[in-house]
């Protein structure tokens, strides 16, 4: 691995931005929620703190777990998925209901580090991969110039005729980096592992055991070489891969991705007002607190063990969630609360909350519908009484029926541009202005009746 990348990988994520920087960074997509940007702030800085502690102490620190509890569709999920890519850090979602406590139905709670650790692996092959590319790239290009113009078969070449083939071939060497050649189709030989065609059932929470014993069976079957005919374009960009592969050292990947994943990894757990028992006797709070236990060891730090090595989830940053409508933090067990000494509660959202979330941010609900209208050559405009009114309906539907946050927004524009969206390959070179007038009309109807806008919106 080279040493760039050990330096990266030292520091899991950009060690300067402050949490003022990473609130601004967030509120970049998403609005509002001050209280819980400024807690994700605060627990992402203290990892990089961390790393600066000496090492004596520094395995002591462990990191403060944040709850989040706020209603459907205000923020949560996105709050902790920008912070992961805000730290470079692995990450992985996971929903609560997904895990239950051994015999019963369900997946197995390792599997949620077992997914981290890929997750990591991802991130650390595309940063090598990044790293090998020139080198990778180059070699590509020397084998497709070996399938232009083959090397002489005969050992007897003379001069004369070695040094024209030569000329030939950096004659093709510029005329490839051109991109003159770039249609001309090529034939070759591509390595690639056998896989067995064999379908291996293993009972519920066990998974980790399917994976390896196909892994075992895949290594133990030869590689097959397949030919292949592509342009040289596609050509360069196959073998490119396949020579980075070769240049990769995996080992030191997953040895990285394994560290990376243990000092800055990310899990966020969804849901998980769902399995919080209601202090009721059996059936199915049961399985809820039974979840929650076998939950604990990892989320307080254990040793996970993946096909890939033992993992450490000691100093992993877990981000759990709920709605707790029908239930509270409290109605967990003691020992899982205790381990989420960060607790935020996140607001509903307002009518000029919407305003807000369709116009403000870089990825704004309007900026994307403009861009995907702008592939068929229609402009579309939405004038600010239009922007007000649609938050206006989204804001009513929430308060009339379930309030799905900003969810809602989706719907309502959905069903505003949907016969625009339809038509608009036949509306090409065209523009087009949406006033409140227009989403009154376009809405209206479905607003109005009750019954009829549960299902639509």
């Amino acid at each position: 691995m080279t040493g760039a990348a050990q330096q990266q990988g030292a520091t899991a994520g950009p060690p300067t931005m402050t949490p003022r920087e990473i609130v601004s960074e967030l509120d970049r997509f998403i609005v509002g929620q001050r209280n819980a940007k400024r807690a994700v702030a605060i627990a992402l800085r203290n990892r990089w703190r961390r790393q600066q502690v000496d090492e004596s102490l520094r395995d002591e620190i462990a990191p403060k777990n944040i709850i989040m509890i706020g209603p459907t569709g205000v923020g949560k999920t996105e709050i902790a998925r920008r912070l992961a890519r805000l730290a470079q850090a692995p990450f992985v979602k996971v929903e609560a209901t997904k895990f239950t406590e051994v015999g019963y139905v369900g997946r197995d709670v390792e599997s949620m580090i077992r997914d981290l650790l890929e997750q990591g692996i991802t991130i650390v092959r595309a940063e090598e991969r990044a790293v090998v590319e020139v080198q990778a790239r180059q070699l590509a290009e020397e084998r497709v110039l070996d399938l232009l113009l083959p090397p002489p078969s005969s050992a007897a070449v003379n001069a004369e005729a070695d040094a024209g083939a030569e000329s030939t071939r950096e004659k093709l060497r510029r005329m490839l980096r051109d991109g003159t050649l770039d249609q001309r189709e090529v034939e070759f030989e591509t390595t690639k592992s056998a896989s067995p065609m064999v379908e291996i059932m293993t009972p519920q929470g066990m998974e980790e055991m399917e994976f390896n014993l196909k892994d075992m069976f895949a290594n133990m079957m030869p590689k097959q070489t397949v030919k292949q005919t592509m342009t040289v374009a596609e050509a360069l960009d196959t073998l490119g891969q396949e020579e980075a592969g070769k240049l990769l050292d995996m080992d030191a990947v997953t040895r990285e991705a394994v560290k990376r994943v243990e000092q800055s990894g990310i899990v966020f757990i969804d849901e998980v007002d769902k399995i919080a028992a209601r202090h009721t006797v059996g059936g199915a709070d049961v399985s809820r607190e039974g979840v929650q236990r076998d939950l604990l060891p990892i989320v307080e730090g254990c040793t996970v063990n993946t096909k890939h090595g033992a993992v450490r989830t000691d100093h992993i940053l877990f981000v759990a969630s709920g709605a707790f409508h029908t239930s509270k933090p409290s109605d967990l067990v003691p020992e899982f609360q205790g381990r989420f000494p960060t607790r935020v509660e996140l607001d509903a959202l307002t009518r000029e909350d919407f305003i807000r979330i369709l116009t403000e941010p870089d990825n704004a609900l309007l900026k994307q519908y403009q861009a995907l209208l702008a592939t068929e050559g229609i402009e579309i405009h939405f004038t600010d009484d239009a922007v007000s009114e649609i938050a206006d309906v989204a804001a009513r539907v929430n308060e009339r029926t379930e309030n799905i946050g900003a969810r809602r927004l989706h719907t309502v524009m959905e069903r505003l541009l949907d016969h625009i969206s339809f038509d608009a390959p036949e509306m090409s070179d065209t523009k087009v202005s949406i006033d409140a007038e227009e989403v009154r009309k376009r809405l209206e109807a479905v607003v109005s009746d009750e019954d009829l806008s549960r299902y639509i919106l």
